[in-house]
Formats: structure tokens, C-alpha cells, sequence
């Protein structure tokens, strides 16, 4: 519930705002990637202002992302680390706790629900 609520309150006002950025800002803009072109690049596109802008965000989050992923690496591995090795105790201890108890003990009897 509280993440809808999170949602909505971010989510929705963000997408109205992208929207209204791209109505507003739906002109034409040259796109050159020919340092030594002059007046007339080679290289250039002219695309929306809008597109260069959220193409560029876009573009940013991902190599965040990507940036944040790779440095993580090393707790990742040692979290995965760390489980296999709970693992193996916990492997261990239920081995050790078979090996004490023998089969023909005395047991107690299950409970039994009164309703």
C-alpha cells in the first residue's frame, strides 16, 4: 500500500513533467559529431531537443547503474561467500546431531490437538 501511495505521489507528477518538457521543447536541434566539419558537418543529425536531453539521462543512469553494479561486486561475493559457508555448518551440524542420536531411542509421543 505504501509503495502504490510512493508510486503515485513520484511516479505520476515525474511523467507529467517528461511530458510536458517534450510538448515544449519539440523543435529541431543539430546533432554534430565532426569537430572539424565547419558550417556543414559531416557527421550530424538533427533530432528533438527533448530526445537529446532524455537520451542523455537515460544514458546516465545506465552507466550509473552499471558503475554501481561493478563496485558492488566484492560485497556480493562475499555475501555468496558467506552463505555457502552457513550452508555447509548447518550441512555439519544436522550430520552431528544424527550421528548422537541413535535410532533406537526412546521418543516422545507426538501431541496430540484437543479441540
Amino acid at each position: 500500500m505504501f509503495r502504490r501511495i510512493v508510486q503515485i505521489l513520484i511516479v505520476v507528477p515525474l511523467a507529467i513533467l517528461i511530458v510536458v518538457f517534450s510538448v515544449a521543447n519539440r523543435h529541431a536541434v543539430m546533432i554534430s559529431l565532426d569537430p572539424f566539419g565547419g558550417a556543414e558537418p559531416k557527421l550530424s543529425l538533427a533530432i528533438p531537443l527533448f530526445l537529446v536531453v532524455l537520451g542523455t539521462l537515460f544514458v546516465g543512469v545506465v552507466i550509473g547503474g552499471l558503475a554501481a553494479w561493478f563496485s558492488q561486486g566484492k560485497w556480493r561475493r562475499r555475501a555468496r561467500l558467506s552463505r555457502q559457508e552457513a550452508a555447509l555448518w548447518r550441512t555439519r551440524a544436522d550430520e552431528a546431531a544424527r550421528k548422537d542420536t541413535p535410532s533406537d531411542a526412546p521418543r516422545l509421543p507426538a501431541l496430540r490437538k484437543t479441540a
